[in-house]
């Protein structure tokens, strides 16, 4: 069994406050994108995992190997499986690829396993904050630790460009550098179904842009690019690397990941999936 596992965007991500957990409430609009990896499960003896990546560790740690193991336990199962990704997104890039991973590997053992959706649920929660999302509907507002999740009814109306600087921004690191405050935000679901491109330059905020682009020229000069070639908005995904752009037509996008991609860095264009 195959399935495709997505990356993701967000549309704004406001760092909300210091959970007693010691994680952080955020509000955020995810949006799946269709550059996606592969993943493979067959049943086997043993369990066990690999990828064409082989800078990619595949033990018990791995966010796919996390799920299987997580939901055999869960529902009792002693099965054994080989698991297979195609890794084609870069990971620790504010892309989400790793939870989607994990996701398609739930998404394949559910199935194969015949386990009930809500199961499939909690287990994704328990896997990481983002892997609940890769489960449901293609556009929604993430809240909590970005678990808590309120489908949208819609699809972004440009297309995008999204790239990847050759630079790794560590999560933990990106979260220290960002002050939390939780009052005085935009609205982030009216303003982005508004679709004007006007107020999002000037309301549209990921809160850790600035300081990681501040950091990390690479990414810095990545945005400078998308905004100085005439791009309706500019902005980073996540904790970084990677930013994206909105253009005004497939052409322009086309071109933009053209030069983008001669900037050294990894590059999609497209449409975002919506509902």
């Amino acid at each position: 069994m195959t399935v495709t596992a997505p990356a993701k965007i967000n549309l704004g991500l406001h760092v909300l406050r210091v959970r007693p957990d010691g994680y952080r409430d955020i509000d955020t609009v995810f949006v799946r994108i269709p550059w996606c990896d592969e993943v493979s499960y067959v049943p086997a003896e043993g369990r066990s995992m690999t990828c064409n990546d082989p800078a990619l560790p595949t033990g018990d740690g791995n966010l796919c190997m996390k799920a299987a193991l997580l939901l055999a336990e869960r529902t009792g199962r002693t099965d054994g499986w080989r698991l297979h990704l195609e890794k084609r997104v870069p990971y620790g890039a504010g892309l989400g690829s790793g939870s989607s991973d994990a996701a398609a590997v739930l998404r394949m053992l559910g199935q194969a396993w015949d386990v009930a959706e809500p199961t499939l649920t909690d287990v994704a929660a328990a896997v990481g904050s983002d892997v609940p999302f890769f489960l449901g509907p293609p556009v929604a507002r993430g809240t909590g630790r970005g678990e808590e999740l309120q489908p949208l009814e819609w699809q972004c109306p440009y297309p995008l460009v999204v790239a990847v600087p050759p630079v790794h921004v560590p999560t933990g690191e990106a979260y220290q550098m960002v002050q939390p405050r939780d009052q005085g935000r935009a609205e982030l679901v009216p303003l982005i179904k508004s679709n004007d491109h006007k107020r999002w330059r000037t309301r549209l905020v990921n809160d850790f842009q600035e300081p990681v682009a501040g950091r990390w020229s690479k990414i810095r000069a990545a945005l400078d690019m998308i905004r100085e070639d005439g791009a309706l908005y500019a902005a980073m995904s996540g904790s970084g690397s990677s930013v994206f752009g909105l253009c005004d037509s497939e052409e322009h996008a086309d071109a933009l990941a053209d030069r983008l991609r001669q900037s050294g860095c990894r590059v999609w264009a497209g449409f975002a999936e919506g509902a």
